[in-house]
C-alpha cells in the first residue's frame, strides 16, 4: 500500500475510532474573547468558530469545555482533555502536545494603566516599583517573569484584574489588545482605562492536542484544512465580525515577532 494511503488510512482509523466508541474530542479553553468566549448560552469567538469549521470538514465531533486556564492546563496534564484551544506553543510541552503548522490567530500584549493613575511607558525598565496585574496558568518570558524590578500580582479573572486596576490594588495589567478592548466595552470603564501604545510581545495562538495514538495525523489534517480555509472568502468575513484582519503573510508576521522580546505567553497561552 503506497504511503499515502497507509497515512490516509490511519487518520480515517482515528476518526472513525472516536464515533465507533461514541466519544467527541475532548477540547478545553478559557474564555478569551473575542477569540472564543460564551454568550447566552452559545459558543462564539474567532478562534472557536474558525475550530468548528474545520473539525466539521474534518468529520469529527468535538465536546467543549470552558474552565479557567489553570485548569486547562491540569485536565490536558491528567489525560482528561484531548486538547487545548488558544494554546502557545512552548518548547516545554512539546514532549507531550502537538501543534499543527498553522495558527489560528496571533495576539497583540500590552498594558493597561487607570486614568486617574496614569502609568506610560517604553521599555520593561520603566516598570520599576510597580505592580503588574497577571493571569494564574499563563506562561511569561523569562524578562518579565524574572525581573527584580517590578511585582507581578494574579488574579482569577481578566475582569477580576481590571477591578484590581480601578481599585488601586495593581498599577497596570497585561493582557491581549483585543481581549482588553472588549473587557472596556463589556465592563463599561472606556473613559476609566487607557491602553499603553507598547506592544510588549507578538503570540500566536494554536489548537493543540495530547501526544496519542493518529494524533499527529489529525494534527497535519487540522492544519491543512485550516490553511484552505483562512484563503476563503467566508474567514475573511468571520475576521471582520470579530474586528480582526486575515493574515496577509504569516512568515513575515512570524519574523517580526521573533525579533520582540516575548513578555506573555499564555498557556495562555489564552491565550
Amino acid at each position: 500500500m503506497p504511503l499515502i494511503a497507509q497515512l490516509m488510512s490511519v487518520l480515517l482509523f482515528t476518526c472513525l475510532s472516536f464515533a465507533a466508541r461514541g466519544e467527541k474530542l475532548r477540547i478545553v479553553t478559557e474564555p478569551w474573547a473575542p477569540y472564543v468566549y460564551e454568550e447566552n448560552g452559545k459558543s462564539l469567538g474567532l478562534d472557536y468558530e474558525t475550530t468548528a469549521i474545520v473539525f466539521k470538514r474534518l468529520g469529527i465531533d468535538v465536546e467543549w469545555q470552558f474552565l479557567p486556564w489553570k485548569r486547562c492546563l491540569q485536565m490536558l496534564d491528567q489525560g482528561l482533555a484531548d486538547g487545548a484551544l488558544d494554546i502557545f506553543h512552548s518548547d516545554e510541552r512539546d514532549a507531550t502536545l502537538l501543534y499543527p503548522g498553522e495558527p489560528l490567530s496571533q495576539v497583540q500584549f500590552v498594558m493597561f494603566y487607570a486614568n486617574e493613575r496614569p502609568h506610560p511607558f517604553r521599555t520593561l525598565d520603566d516598570l520599576k516599583g510597580l505592580t503588574i496585574g497577571t493571569s494564574p496558568g499563563y506562561l511569561y518570558s523569562p524578562d518579565f517573569s524574572n525581573s527584580p524590578l517590578f511585582t507581578r500580582e494574579p488574579a482569577p479573572t481578566h475582569e477580576a484584574n481590571f477591578g484590581k486596576l480601578l481599585r488601586g490594588r495593581i498599577d497596570l495589567l497585561i493582557t491581549d489588545r483585543r481581549v482588553g478592548q472588549h473587557l472596556l466595552d463589556e465592563l463599561n470603564i472606556r473613559n476609566q482605562v487607557t491602553e499603553n501604545p507598547a506592544v510588549i510581545s507578538r503570540q500566536d495562538q494554536f489548537l493543540a492536542v495530547r501526544r496519542n495514538a493518529g494524533m499527529d495525523l489529525l494534527v497535519q489534517r487540522f492544519g491543512a484544512e485550516l490553511k484552505r480555509f483562512k484563503r476563503e472568502p467566508a474567514y475573511a468575513e468571520l475576521s471582520a465580525r470579530y474586528g480582526t484582519s486575515p493574515p496577509t503573510d504569516v512568515n513575515a508576521a512570524r519574523t517580526t515577532a521573533a525579533s520582540e522580546k516575548t513578555v506573555e505567553q499564555q498557556e495562555s497561552g489564552a491565550q
